[in-house]
């Protein structure tokens, strides 16, 4: 690692659409870019999945390949790593309360048994340390019907309106709904989306935070992250664009 390294700053990436296609692992070609980058400034990785996908995701089986990496937050931050090495982790069943997950989750199976799709498959929900996944067509689902979920969700609109229901279900309950990825959406705390993971960031020192993120829009995963005062957010489509917009940016910071 170079001596000359910027340790105060940082290009912070989302993982589905900006390093990796949805649901793949990352390329040698962005991994060897990645590996570059880390040579001139710190380089991190904030995604809502769990440890295991988003290690799965960039090469490994497990937090060892995070070690490529400064810094890690799966589940949307939740869950920090540095260097490889774990740094907290927060509870929804302890933030929530058991009675009331129950209650989102008893309401949100029968919503779900009742959505009539072109298919479902299994793995409805998924409980995570700090979030909860819903995915009407079932996480267990292959990609290829992966994409054909989401250019049907396009057109039908069945994650937003499951939110809009959840939304009106529970208005009181302080919860944030994030459509992210192809086939599913996070629920999770008020505060709890991935600006969580900027509290690590500057408490380390780092003074400028590049971000990069595909769903960006409203209701996206990276929306809030996108547009906090302590970021500087780039809206990417896929990882070619991811490098390319990398390119011209440290061309003209330099």
């Amino acid at each position: 690692m170079s001596c000359n390294r910027d340790k105060s700053t940082i290009f912070l990436f989302d993982v589905d659409g900006t390093l990796t296609a949805p649901r793949q692992k990352i390329t040698d070609e962005m991994d060897e870019f990645l590996q570059n980058l880390r040579k001139k400034c710190c380089i991190g990785i904030v995604g809502g999945s769990d440890m295991i996908k988003i290690a799965e995701q960039m090469g490994g089986k497990g937090p060892e390949v995070f070690k490529k990496y400064d810094y890690v937050f799966t589940e949307n931050g939740l869950v920090a790593y540095k260097d490889g090495n774990i740094m907290s982790i927060m509870s929804i069943q302890q933030h929530v309360g058991e009675e009331k997950l129950q209650e989102i989750i008893n309401f949100a199976l029968h919503y779900l048994s009742e959505i009539k799709l072109p298919f479902k498959r299994g793995t409805f929900i998924e409980f995570r340390s700090g979030m909860i996944n819903f995915s009407p067509v079932g996480r267990n689902c292959t990609q290829t019907e992966r994409d054909q979920f989401e250019q049907y969700d396009k057109i039908h609109g069945i994650r937003s309106e499951f939110v809009k229901v959840l939304q009106t279900r529970f208005p009181n309950a302080n919860l944030k709904y994030s459509i992210g990825g192809q086939i599913s959406f996070d629920v999770f705390p008020v505060g709890w989306d991935k600006t969580y993971c900027l509290q690590h960031l500057e408490k380390d020192g780092i003074k400028k935070i590049f971000f990069f993120g595909d769903k960006t829009f409203e209701g996206g995963n990276d929306y809030e992250i996108f547009i906090d005062s302590r970021t500087e957010g780039y809206s990417v489509s896929n990882p070619n664009e991811t490098m390319s917009t990398i390119k011209q940016l440290w061309q003209t910071e330099t």
